[in-house]
């Protein structure tokens, strides 16, 4: 049975009162409508994202599903953004089921419509209930505890890495355009030896100033003795026929230096986001099943928890992995870490 089909069993069962919201920042517009013909209850009305706008929805809910004489009510909205999950949480402790439409329907439902796909707050909140009455609705799961933190944590890690990786592609940016042999010489441009000559002497300007010997002491000191005279003499012979540009030096100095501080500001935040990770992961009792499994770190684990919330609620396997959708685009993080880093960070949980 498709889950479409299930879900309109679900709605066909009782008499039941389908309030379709359209969800903005401050504003959100409520149409409702009949399980039984999909007909209209009343007329499109707003309410504001407050505890007063709340409380007047729910009021307006009571009086129409008094009227229609509904066993039940079923609340559906867009999971767009953020701003759907205060109602939502408050409608969880309010007594009505809430339900979440994919706002990839609602856009095609809107052009098969009117073919427009202008923005409508109160058509778009008739056409969320009407989705709904049609089956075309998923179950809302809003995580608490652990599994909210889980949650969160995930996020905030994947909102981080994106910052450090534009980071790392601004520093590859400046290198490429005033010293694009660089990254001949090091491949990484955050080891020891290139992050000192990075804050130090950065561009050709500044290599060629130096002798091969004073360029190795430099080296040298930097890596404990671990890279010296031929990585010096290399860097020497490309900062001498380097096609860099020679001008605006003093205004690239500056932006390199903004950018390697950005670089290890956002490393020191996902340490302390990852650190946070494995505590959770710790408090949640599945650590040592999942880091049991081959190839499965900190990171991986926790993420995938924080994607999937308490697993109790599933029936089956089956059913997380239908959480990932008909492509694997959507798999955890890599391992980073594994049991070691698990056992370092919960130790100063």
């Amino acid at each position: 049975m498709s889950k479409r089909t299930t879900n309109l069993i679900k709605i066909r069962e009782s008499r039941t009162l389908i309030v379709g919201v359209d969800i903005a920042k401050k504003t959100h517009w409520a149409r409702m409508i009949d399980n039984r013909m999909g007909i209209e209850i009343g007329t499109a009305f707003s309410f504001k994202n407050s505890i007063k706008g709340f409380t007047r929805l729910l009021g307006k809910v009571a009086r129409a599903q008094k009227k229609v004489d509904a066993e039940k009510v079923i609340v559906a909205m867009e999971p767009s953004g953020h701003y759907w999950k205060s109602l939502a949480h408050y409608l969880f402790k309010a007594g009505p089921e809430v339900v979440i439409v994919n706002p990839y329907h609602v856009k095609q439902q809107k052009e098969l419509d009117d073919n427009s796909p202008t923005k409508n707050d109160r058509k778009d909140a008739l056409i969320i209930a009407t989705l709904t009455w049609e089956g075309r609705f998923s179950r809302c799961y809003l995580p608490k505890g652990v599994w909210a933190e889980l949650r969160g944590y995930t996020k905030m890690r994947q909102q981080q890495k994106r910052k450090l990786n534009a980071s790392l592609n601004i520093l590859v940016a400046i290198l490429d355009e005033y010293f694009p042999e660089y990254q001949t010489v090091f491949k990484k441009l955050l080891g020891k030896a290139s992050l000192h000559l990075l804050k130090h002497l950065p561009f050709p300007d500044d290599i060629v100033k130096l002798t091969e010997e004073e360029l190795a002491r430099e080296l040298k000191g930097a890596t404990s003795n671990r890279v010296g005279e031929k990585r010096a003499a290399l860097l020497l012979s490309k900062a001498k026929v380097s096609v860099g540009v020679k001008e605006g030096l003093t205004m690239a100095r500056l932006r390199l230096s903004h950018c390697l501080e950005e670089i290890f500001f956002y490393k020191q935040q996902l340490a302390r986001t990852e650190a946070a990770m494995a505590c959770a992961l710790e408090e949640s009792g599945m650590a040592k099943n999942l880091l049991s499994i081959k190839g499965v770190g900190v990171v991986t684990a926790a993420s995938f928890l924080g994607e999937t919330g308490d697993l109790s609620r599933f029936e089956s396997w089956r059913q997380v992995r239908k959480l990932a959708g008909p492509t694997s685009s959507r798999t955890a993080p890599a391992n980073e870490g594994g049991k070691q880093a698990y056992q370092s960070a919960v130790g100063r949980c």
